[in-house]
């Protein structure tokens, strides 16, 4: 979950706007306080008797966050979803202020708890829609995905039913794209299972087997109302699909998007490439030697510019040596074996970043690249930090426990304690306060041109620890470079402005797309 990435699309305008000098020695982003842009969201989540991490292991997964903007006024605007509270809308009034036209816009939520958020033109009518995914509810009675179709007046009127897109999965994130060159946007539903872990066995079967409750789905864009085509495509949708993260790109460069997948636990990533009939073909095996073992949040982009896409995933891999010894218990080769032997690919606790060698084939090299570490992780974002041409990699990160603190699990998982447990009941307040808390620094990689990436994230301006989890970016202020908003759990979130223009740093050109027919924005 992660949520992972939590990307949207946005457009870079050419505006003008005036802007105060920045200083040399000045970080390239400025964290700007809700009091100076209006933004006071913040993702809080509380557990309780019935609800915690301790019946829903995707409690702390977080929220998403889409740029993009709605009344088409030339500035993007923000869309934060809340995992227990309501979805906010921020209108973007120029200048980094931002106003929560929330209630008039009618976005706040149906269901309780929503996760990834996607901004797209749904129905092809040249304005932003806004498509939210929902979780949380085992049942399935209070989980279906939301569709918020713009009135092209600052409202927004929620259709998923109508438009056969109320998805009742357990929903992380959704991408729109025009899979089969028809010209309208077709949607892919990266959904989670309830499944507890211990319950599956490393069975080839499964996998091929959909699941009612869950599975990622892929709807096709049938003149305005999606249609489920998953099983003829090609698609799975098993309960040992726990997807976290979506991207969808041209991986072989011949016309046509490709859908990567990351999965969490032990299921393998899916990798499916684009057979230009309405089919997919998975092809993780063939294409990657390996690949992240928890992959969480995953994005594409060319980060050696030789004009092939190539992907990378996190994972859970701390750098630092005390939280490796503290929070991380490496598989035995029994379960490796036994995965590998049934289907499972080869996969390892790290992220992974796979660089594209154009013949259909990758090359892992985060080890070499030195990105292959950034703890307890969710969002991916390739973009450029600074405009030198060269894509960067952020990275969100931290969970508000502790989950795989060693000394807790061995603590929780003696006999001593079950006996007791038996006995007393299970009071979840007296566990939760045992599980250490450690807010963490979120990760941002520059790019060297030469396959290698530093962390910079201190220097930039982008270190403030909290538990971050979606992330998107856009050109908030038309000034032609990147700003970064990051949805934090429990914390008000980041609205980083790029100082990029304003420290005179290197070029850009704006660009706002025109597609043909429904796909209205390109």
């Amino acid at each position: 979950m992660t949520i992972s990435r939590y990307l949207a699309p946005f457009l870079l305008l050419a505006v003008t706007a005036c802007h105060r000098p920045a200083t040399q020695d000045q970080p390239l982003f400025e964290l700007l306080p809700a009091a100076r842009t209006g933004i006071d969201f913040a993702n809080t989540v509380r557990d309780n008797a019935g609800f915690n991490i301790f019946n829903y292991r995707n409690f702390y997964n977080g929220g998403g966050v889409a740029i993009g903007d709605i009344d088409n006024d030339g500035r993007p605007d923000i869309f934060f979803t809340s995992n227990q509270g309501s979805n906010r809308l921020y209108l973007n009034e120029g200048n980094f202020h931002f106003r929560d036209i929330t209630q008039k816009a009618g976005v706040g939520g149906i269901h309780h708890w929503h996760t990834g958020v996607t901004m797209s033109d749904v129905n092809g009518d040249g304005w932003l829609d806004i498509y939210v995914s929902n979780s949380g509810n085992s049942d399935g009675t209070d989980r279906a995905n939301e569709l918020y179709i713009n009135q092209h007046d600052g409202t927004f009127k929620e259709q998923a039913h109508q438009y056969g897109l109320d998805d009742k999965g357990i929903g992380t994130q959704a991408v729109f794209f025009d899979y089969d060159h028809d010209g309208d946007l077709d949607c892919f539903v990266l959904n989670n299972s309830f499944r507890p872990i211990e319950t599956f066995g490393y069975s080839r079967d499964i996998r091929n087997i959909r699941s009612a409750a869950g599975g990622d789905r892929l709807y096709r864009n049938d003149g305005g109302h999606f249609t489920d085509v998953s099983a003829a495509a090609g698609i799975y949708g098993s309960e040992i699909g726990f997807g976290l993260g979506v991207a969808v790109g041209d991986l072989n460069n011949d016309g046509w998007p490709d859908i990567y997948v990351s999965n969490d636990f032990f299921e393998k990533d899916y990798c499916y490439l684009n057979q230009h009939d309405g089919t997919f073909k998975e092809s993780i095996e063939d294409a990657m030697g390996h690949t992240s073992l928890s992959s969480m949040g995953s994005d594409m982009a060319d980060i050696n510019n030789d004009g092939w896409l190539d992907i990378f995933t996190t994972d859970m891999l701390p750098e630092d040596d005390y939280r490796l010894k503290t929070t991380t218990r490496f598989d035995p080769y029994n379960s490796r074996n036994a995965r590998l032997k049934n289907d499972f690919h080869h996969q390892f606790a790290s992220n992974c970043l796979q660089v594209n060698n154009g013949d259909g084939t990758f090359s892992e090299i985060a080890g070499y690249a030195g990105t292959q570490a950034t703890d307890w992780s969710w969002s991916a974002l390739c973009f450029d930090f600074d405009n030198d041409g060269w894509k960067d990699i952020f990275v969100t990160n931290g969970i508000a426990k502790d989950l795989t603190n060693q000394d807790f699990l061995d603590y929780f998982g003696s006999a001593d304690i079950r006996r007791q447990v038996i006995h007393t009941g299970f009071n979840y307040n007296y566990w939760l306060d045992k599980v250490p808390s450690t807010p963490l620094s979120n990760y941002a990689f520059v790019n060297s041109h030469d396959l290698h990436f530093h962390n910079e994230s201190r220097r930039l301006g982008l270190a403030t620890p909290a538990f971050s989890n979606g992330a998107a970016y856009g050109d908030l202020d038309g000034d032609g470079d990147v700003d970064l908003v990051v949805n934090n759990e429990d914390t008000t979130a980041f609205i980083y402005r790029n100082l990029s223009s304003e420290q005179g740093k290197n070029h850009y050109l704006t660009v706002r797309l025109r597609g043909a027919a429904h796909n209205t924005f390109g």
